[in-house]
C-alpha cells in the first residue's frame, strides 16, 4: 500500500513544495532539538551527552511513527494510506529546493544585493561578497547536493523503513544542520550527530551521483565521479557535485568565507566558464529525471523484495516478538 502513497505524494510535493501554511514535522524535530540542546549542551561529557540525545532522538522518532502506522492500519487501511502519503509528501523537498535555486537566478536578474540575499537562504556561506558567478555556482552545488538530502536519502529510507525510516532520517538530517557543527559551541556535543548524518547519506549520496550520470547521458559525469568524489572535504556532498559539474563541464569548489574565516575546498573540475541559465534549466532537468528514476527504482524494489517492514510484522511484533526478530532475520 506504500505504492499508491509514493506516488500520489510525489505529485503533491510537484504542485504544491513545501507548504508555508501546513504543520510540518520537521519544525517539531527542530523544537525537540533545541530543548535538548539547552538542557544537555552544558559541562563534561558533551560527547556522550550529545550522542545519547541524537539516538534518543532518532530512535523515538522512528518507533513513534511504526507504533502510529500500525495503530492506523488496525483502524482502517486507507486510513493508514492517506497518512503515509501526507508525511512522504512532507519528507520530500525536491519542488521547494528548485523554486529556491529558480529564485536566485531571478533575483540576481533584479540586482546583486536581491541575488545575494535570496542565494544565503539555500548556503551556510557569507554571502555579502560573493560575486555573480559565485552565486550562480553556489546555487548549483546547492541544487545537486540537497538532490541526494532532501530527495534521495529520504526516499532511500523509506524504501528500507518505509515511513518510520523515513521521518528517522529527517531527524538524523535535522539534527545535522542543527547541532553538527564544529565550533566551540557544538564540537564535541554535535560530533556524533554529524557522523550520524555522514553515514546515513553515505549510499544515497552515492546514488545519487550515479543517478544523475546516467540522467544526463554523461559519460564525463561517471569520470568526475571517480576523480573528484573523494576530494570534497564532506564524505558525501563531493558525488553529486562532482556528477552535476562533470554533466555540465563546470568548476565547482575553490575559496569560501565562512563569516570571516576563509575555507578552502578542492575545485572540481577545471573549466571556469561563466554558468548561465541553460545550466539552471539543465539542472532541474536532471533532478526531476532523478527524483522519477529513484522513485521507480523504489517501486520495483517493493514489488521485488519484502521491503520496507510494515504493519504485517507490526502484527507479528505484537502476537509473537521472537518470530517477529525472526522474520528481520530472515
Amino acid at each position: 500500500m506504500l505504492i499508491p502513497a509514493l506516488i500520489f505524494a510525489w505529485i503533491l510535493d510537484r504542485v504544491l513544495g513545501d507548504p508555508s501554511r501546513m504543520p510540518h514535522p520537521v519544525v517539531v524535530f527542530g523544537k525537540l532539538i533545541a530543548f535538548f540542546e539547552k538542557k544537555c549542551n552544558r559541562g563534561r561529557d558533551n560527547f556522550v551527552r550529545g550522542m545519547v540525545v541524537t539516538v534518543v532522538l532518532v530512535t523515538g522518532v522512528f518507533l513513534f511513527f511504526y507504533w502510529v502506522f500500525f495503530l492506523l492500519g488496525q483502524i482502517n487501511i486507507w486510513l493508514e494510506v492517506v497518512f503515509q502519503m501526507v508525511f512522504i509528501f512532507l519528507g520530500l523537498a525536491g519542488t521547494t529546493l528548485i523554486r529556491e535555486g529558480k529564485s536566485v537566478f531571478e533575483k540576481l536578474q533584479i540586482g546583486m544585493e536581491e541575488g545575494r540575499r535570496q542565494v544565503g537562504r539555500i548556503v551556510g556561506r557569507d554571502t555579502k561578497n560573493m560575486s555573480s558567478h559565485e552565486i550562480k555556482t553556489a546555487t548549483l552545488e546547492t541544487l545537486a547536493e540537497n538532490l541526494s538530502d532532501g530527495v534521495v536519502a529520504p526516499l532511500f529510507w523509506l524504501a528500507i523503513g518505509g515511513v518510520p525510516g523515513m521521518m528517522a532520517y529527517k531527524m538524523i538530517n535535522t539534527l545535522d544542520s542543527m547541532i553538527g557543527y564544529r565550533n566551540e559551541k557544538y564540537e564535541y556535543f554535535g560530533k556524533f550527530a554529524a557522523k550520524f548524518d555522514d553515514v546515513a547519506n553515505y549510499i544515497p549520496a552515492r546514488i545519487t551521483a550515479v543517478l544523475m550520470a546516467i540522467c544526463g547521458r554523461s559519460r564525463r559525469a561517471f569520470q568526475f565521479i571517480f576523480r573528484y568524489g573523494k576530494s570534497h572535504k564532506s564524505p558525501n556532498a563531493g558525488y553529486p557535485e562532482a556528477a552535476l559539474a562533470g554533466i555540465l563541464n563546470v568548476q565547482f569548489g575553490g575559496n569560501h568565507d565562512y563569516f570571516g574565516e576563509m575555507v578552502s575546498k578542492p575545485k572540481i573540475g577545471h573549466n571556469k566558464r561563466d554558468i548561465n541559465i541553460s545550466d539552471l534549466n539543465k539542472t532541474i532537468q536532471i533532478n526531476r529525471a532523478v527524483e522519477i528514476l529513484m522513485i521507480v527504482l523504489i517501486i520495483l524494489v517493493w514489488i521485488f523484495t519484502d521491503l520496507p517492514c510494515g504493519a504485517q510484522n507490526a502484527e507479528v511484533l505484537f502476537s509473537d516478538p521472537g518470530r517477529f526478530v525472526f522474520t528481520l532475520k530472515q
